[in-house]
């Protein structure tokens, strides 16, 4: 693990790698506020010929609302460039699950991961149903189970509620090989203000229902790089990580082979890496990715 801190460090760093791919929330911005530097950086980096790819865990978003995002906050993206977990989790369905055209995905999670099924054919119900949302009692008399749901794919839901685990839980123990799927498990995530509870705090009480562990889509699971590599080519040991949390961005880039760089603006404090487990040391760590930038003054 190297502490990154001269404008020869970064430089040297720079003619490593030919792909660089960012996780987002705690690394190019807080919210809606950018972190300073990072569009310098990124436009850089694009000026040096290199490759950018976005490879967030954020499953609220389809990956047209992110790229409107990236335009709100003026930094240069194609929704090509574009990989999100509800994404991720859609192909996986589709192509890698072979989910038949016949079942449905009960959805745990918001309108950007209803997009995506939608874009890939796949039918769902619950997500942003209104039936579904809210915070009245839930009945089992009036409950009619549809036995054409084939999986439970759960996600960051702010709305979350009582009616949704009891509709999950119902499908997951009664209908006959029902899949327990999770865009992924982040436990926190970097907000505008502060750090709040990610898409693996909300599942976390299905996983304790049901006595198992869902299977996850997103960051560190090998399935995201997997998407990626189906429609970038990219050689491994040329390619780094950028990401700001140890149990997901790093570990995905560690599992993937690729070089990692660990920032300092999001999840992870420096007071951490004293004591991290071998397969999530970073190769590289700094504070933000804006120190990048003093390479575009130069």
């Amino acid at each position: 693990m190297k502490s990154l801190a001269s404008s020869s460090d970064y430089g040297s760093l720079l003619s490593l790698y030919d792909t660089w791919m960012f996780d987002c929330d705690g690394v190019l911005w807080h919210g809606d506020r950018l972190i300073e530097g990072a569009v310098d950086v990124l436009r850089y980096l694009r000026a040096q010929k290199k490759n950018i790819i976005f490879v967030t865990n954020n499953a609220t978003k389809s990956r047209q609302s992110y790229k409107e995002k990236f335009d709100k906050l003026g930094v240069q993206a194609d929704v090509n460039e574009i990989f999100g977990s509800a994404y991720a989790s859609a192909v996986y369905l589709s192509s890698v699950v072979k989910l038949p055209k016949d079942k449905k995905v009960y959805v745990i999670g918001e309108s950007g991961l209803e997009h995506e099924l939608r874009e890939e054919g796949i039918q769902h119900v619950g997500g942003t149903d209104p039936a579904d949302n809210t915070l009245g009692p839930f009945s089992l008399k009036s409950f009619v189970l549809d036995p054409s749901v084939g999986a439970v794919l759960c996600g960051l839901d702010t709305s979350m509620n009582y009616t949704k685990y009891s509709k999950a839980y119902q499908y997951l123990t009664r209908n006959e090989g029902c899949l327990f799927l999770a865009t992924n498990e982040d436990a926190t995530y970097p907000a505008g203000d502060g750090i709040l509870p990610g898409a693996g705090s909300i599942i976390a009480p299905l996983r304790y229902t049901l006595g198992r562990a869902p299977t996850s889509i997103g960051k560190p699971n090998k399935t995201m790089l997997d998407c990626i590599r189906a429609k970038h080519a990219f050689d491994p040991s040329r390619t780094i990580m950028v990401g700001d949390r140890l149990d997901t961005d790093i570990l995905f880039g560690k599992n993937g082979g690729v070089g990692t760089l660990l920032v300092l603006t999001g999840v992870t404090s420096e007071g951490e890496l004293t004591d991290v487990e071998a397969d999530r040391i970073p190769d590289f760590v700094t504070g933000s990715i804006g120190d990048l930038a003093v390479l575009a003054k130069n």
